[in-house]
């Protein structure tokens, strides 16, 4: 999965204390991805419930660092905002 997000609203990739961290424009929602204790990586979704489109948080593991990153990229690009 490469080139811009197909939602309206654009991240950024942050500084995070570990992993990867991406924040949208608006502040609403972060997309971050880590690795585990047990070598999985965790990718989560965090939408605020001040979101005009609500709050949702999900979070999968990936086996391998380069299925999170893929994953993270899907989270971003499926954003409804």
């Amino acid at each position: 999965m490469t080139g811009r997000p197909r939602s309206g609203m654009d991240w950024q990739e942050v500084e995070a204390h570990t992993g990867r961290r991406w924040e949208r424009a608006d502040g609403y929602a972060v997309v971050s991805l880590r690795e585990t204790a047990g070598g999985d990586w965790a990718v989560t979704y965090d939408r605020l419930q001040q979101a005009p489109e609500g709050e949702t948080y999900e979070r999968t593991s990936e086996p391998t660092e380069s299925a999170a990153l893929d994953r993270a990229e899907e989270y971003r690009e499926n954003d409804p905002h």
